[in-house]
């Protein structure tokens, strides 16, 4: 099975370190189930804007997978956190396009909830690609 499909995938993530940020705990759950089956090696998961920020102190990601609102609050600092480290992410959401977040990283993907597995390891295999 080393040619398939999920073996190239598992080879292109297997090392590195995902932060997601999610507070839908079910959500946030599947997202590091699958990652972790994908071969990251280190999944960061966060679930208020608060611990995200703290995590990210101490920790730097290869990726990123964030929800735009988490609870009420945009999830704004961590994106300009992220754009400004250089750290590729996408947005995971069923939020419309028109969120401002959004608008101010129009190059950034979105994956809409919930989305398949195999779609989420897709996209961020893609972010990790472009990013060597």
């Amino acid at each position: 099975m080393g040619n398939s499909p999920v073996a190239r995938r598992e080879s292109t993530l297997a090392g590195t370190r995902v932060l997601v940020v999610e507070d839908d705990a079910l959500l946030l759950l599947d997202l590091e189930e699958v990652l972790r089956q994908a071969g990251v090696q280190s999944v960061y998961t966060c679930c208020t804007i608060e611990e995200a920020l703290r995590c990210s102190e101490t920790e730097r990601f290869d990726a990123a997978i964030i929800d735009v609102r988490i609870g009420s609050d945009s999830i704004a600092p961590i994106a300009r956190q992220l754009v400004a480290r250089g750290t590729p992410f996408v947005f995971y959401t069923g939020q419309p396009r028109n969120d401002r977040i959004m608008a101010e990283c129009l190059s950034c993907q979105i994956l809409s909830k919930p989305a398949q597995s195999d779609v989420i390891v897709n996209t961020l295999t893609g972010l990790l690609k472009v990013r060597q």
